[in-house]
C-alpha cells in the first residue's frame, strides 16, 4: 500500500531519473536531482525565474503537502535562490491532468555570470508535511490543471 513517495513522471521515464533520498537518519528533506543540464543566467529585474526539471512527481495523503526547499549551499556557492522561496506542492497536485504532477524548482542566479546545472546534481529538498485545517473552512474546490491552476477560474 503506497501513503507517500516519489515516481517519475510521464515523459521522463527513459531519463534514468534518480528517485529522492535522505542521506542520514535525521535528515527531514529528501535531496532531489536534476532531470537534466539547465543553464541559469545571472539575473536581470523583469526575468523570470528558471525552471529545473526534476522529472519527478511525489504522492501523499490528502492532510500533506510537500515543500520544496533550497539547498543550503546554494546562495553562497552557486548564487542560486529559489524563487518563490519554498514550494508547495498540494496532494491533488499528483497526476493531474496537465503535467502529470510534475515538479520543479524555480531559482534566479544572483551572480554575475552563469551557473550550469548538471543532470543528477542535487538541487534542492522536499519534505513531506501535515497541514491543519481553519474553523469553517469549505474549501470544495477540484484541482483541474498543474503549475498555477488554483488561480484560473
Amino acid at each position: 500500500m503506497k501513503v507517500r513517495g516519489f515516481e517519475i513522471a510521464k515523459g521522463f521515464e527513459d531519463k534514468n531519473i534518480n528517485l529522492p533520498v535522505r542521506k542520514t537518519k535525521a535528515s527531514a528533506g529528501y535531496d532531489v536531482e536534476a532531470a537534466e543540464d539547465t543553464v541559469i543566467e545571472p539575473f536581470k529585474p523583469g526575468d523570470n525565474p528558471t525552471l529545473v526539471k526534476t522529472g519527478l512527481k511525489a504522492y501523499m495523503p490528502e492532510d500533506e503537502f510537500m515543500m520544496l526547499c533550497n539547498r543550503s549551499s546554494n546562495p553562497k556557492k552557486k548564487g542560486l535562490v529559489m524563487a518563490n522561496s519554498v514550494g508547495i506542492i498540494d496532494s491533488d497536485y499528483y497526476g493531474n491532468p496537465d503535467n502529470d504532477g510534475a515538479f520543479m524548482f524555480a531559482f534566479y542566479n544572483v551572480k554575475n555570470e552563469s551557473i550550469t546545472i548538471k543532470k543528477g546534481e542535487a538541487i534542492g529538498q522536499a519534505i513531506f508535511m501535515k497541514y491543519l485545517i481553519a474553523d469553517n473552512d469549505n474549501a470544495d474546490g477540484v484541482r483541474t490543471g498543474g503549475f498555477g491552476s488554483t488561480d484560473k477560474k
